[in-house]
Parts: C-alpha cells; structure tokens; sequence
C-alpha cells in the first residue's frame, strides 16, 4: 500500500494506529503529545503507559486508542537536537522504522505519523521529512502498509528552498510566457479570420490542451501505428516489460496499491486517473514524449497550462523520478498528489 502525506489533525485520522512523539516517560506532554492524549481519554491512556513504564529514544511502544477514531497509539520517543552530530538522524530514522515494525508484528494496515521531533525538540524541519521519507519509503519496499505523514499546518511542512525556486523559477519561465504567446497568437489570428472563436472555443470545451513542439513523438512512424490500439492497461504492461521490471517493484515506485494494479492488470479496458497514470509515469522513468504517449491512451495530456502538469514536467525534464520528492513538492505547491 502506498505513502500519504496529508494536512490533518492527527487525533482525527482514522488509521489502525497513530504515533505519539512521546516523552520517556510516557506522560502526558504537550502540543501533539498533548492533544492525542485528551482525545484519547488522559486518564486511561496515561495508565496503560504508567504500566509500561519507559520507552527509550529510537524505540516504539504500543497501548490503545480508546476514544479516539485510530485503534491503537504507538508511542515513539525522537532525539532531541543538538547540532546533527550525536546520533540523532538514526535514532529519528529508528523512531519510524520501529513504529511501523510494531504496527506490522500486530497486523495493522495503517499507521499515521506525526513529523516526529520537528517540534519542540527542535529537529530542523527539512531534515526531518528527509529523515521520515527515507525511512517509510525504506519500509515500503518490502512491506505492504497504507502510511500517512500527517501535517497539521502547511507552515510547517518545509521542502528544499532550492528546490522551491528551481520549480517556481520553471513555471514563470514556461507556464506565463506560454500564455502570452498564446495571447499574442490569438490575437493576431482574431485579426485574420472569425474562424478562430470558433475552433478556439471548441478546443476549450473538449478539454484538451495542445503539446508543445518539443513534446511531439521522435519515434519509428511504424511503432506507432502498430500500437494505436493498444488500451492503457496494454502499453503499461508492454512498458513495464520493455523497462525490465517486475509489477511490484512498478506499482511500488509509482506509489500504488498492489489492489489497484491488480485491476489495472486484469481489466483491459481501465482507465485510470490522471494522478495515477502520471504515477505510473514517474516509476518508469518515462522521458515527457514517453509519458505523453502513455497519457494519451488514458485521453490525458500533459499542458503548459495546468500548475500541477508544470511540476510534473520540471521533474521530468530535469530526470528526477523520486516520486517521495515530487510528492513534498506538488504539497507545499497545494496540488494533488501521484499515486495513492
């Protein structure tokens, strides 16, 4: 099952288990902490835990839920910071990995995280999400497990500042002279001939956006035609043979459930969404002529007029296929992310 970051309130979240950023102790403290306890009832959370006692830093104990809307809370204790150079990058990366070791030992399907230490223990926010995807996507590859990263304020979700520019930096340069060109194009048209309200209109109305010249299929014009038939399901499949890789190291990648590629696998005629046909994309390393002829088959186009397709094609174009990354990405950009 596939990782999710989402913007919630963590006491909120319906997942077989939340995680508390917990104190060794296991009292009660504040902020997240804080919250999760009142939601699950102080007093009776605050005696299961007085029962177990400690939980030290790096390790993940597990109590009930009680009242809240998760099943079970599984209590991390993260490093506090204190410069980067005393362990804490490993102990943060043991906080996930033994929290989600515990949720699959009590075969749980679901597990949401808070971002652990990048509180008041003062964990610099970038590398803790760094720290978080690693380790979850680390899981990821040999286990099956829907993960939540839950963000209570987009504020404190933190991507790179150069990746930040680099991809607003993308969009100005693209996505507006785009549209300027095509004003400048439309006007002179307008001046030529009535006929371009029309087929201007009729292009609106049918949703589909012209690719760029720079878009536009280089390969064999007999490949082509021998594939126009093939449905989306036939050229994924096709593809993920011709890549040399297997289904589930593909859907993995693509950030898919092993459910939904089972569909996708037994049902010729599927049409997937566009977040997944793009994840799909992403997990075989298609260049933008390649995802486009694989969008195409799901009548999806990549536009220079779309924020989210202007992302996707920075990424792309730049041949970076971490899915993870261009999740956090597309996140703090506020659009829809891949797979999932």
């Amino acid at each position: 099952m596939p990782f999710k970051i989402v913007r919630n309130d963590i006491t909120k979240v319906e997942a077989d288990a939340i995680v508390n950023a917990a104190d060794p102790s296991l009292k009660m403290g504040g902020g997240v902490c804080g919250a999760i306890f009142t939601a699950a009832g102080i007093d009776q959370l605050q005696e299961e835990c007085r029962k177990i006692g400690r939980c030290e830093t790096g390790n993940a104990v597990i109590t009930k839920g009680y009242d809240l809307p998760a099943g079970h809370v599984i209590h991390t204790v993260g490093p506090v910071w204190s410069g980067g150079d005393n362990g804490e990058p490993q102990q943060l990366y043991n906080c996930y990995k033994n929290s989600m070791k515990l949720a699959l030992k009590y075969k749980l399907r679901s597990i949401a995280f808070p971002l652990i230490s990048s509180g008041i223990f003062g964990y610099p926010k970038e590398a803790a999400l760094n720290t978080a995807i690693s380790a979850i996507g680390d899981f990821l590859e040999d286990n099956e497990m829907m993960i939540y990263l839950v963000v209570y304020d987009r504020n404190a979700f933190k991507i790179s500042k150069k990746r930040l520019y680099e991809v607003k930096k993308y969009i100005d340069d693209n996505y507006v002279e785009e549209h300027y060109r095509r004003y400048r194009k439309g006007r002179r048209k307008l001046n030529e001939s009535e006929d371009f309200i029309s087929s201007e209109y009729a292009r609106k109305e049918s949703g589909v956006h012209p690719m760029s010249i720079a878009d536009k299929s280089k390969r064999n014009l007999t490949d082509v035609m021998g594939q126009l038939d093939e449905s989306f399901s036939e050229r994924l499949l096709r593809l993920i043979d011709e890549k040399g890789m297997t289904d589930v190291e593909t859907y993995k990648k693509a950030n898919i459930s092993r459910k939904l590629f089972s569909t996708i696998r037994t049902k010729k005629e599927y049409k997937p969404s566009l977040i997944t046909a793009v994840a799909f994309a992403i997990a075989l390393n298609l260049s933008i002529d390649e995802t486009q002829d694989l969008l195409g088959k799901a009548s999806y186009t990549l536009s220079d007029s779309r924020e989210f397709d202007m992302i996707i094609k920075y990424f792309i174009s730049n041949g970076i296929y971490d899915i993870y990354e261009i999740n956090e990405t597309l996140f703090a950009f506020d659009q829809v992310l891949l797979g999932a």
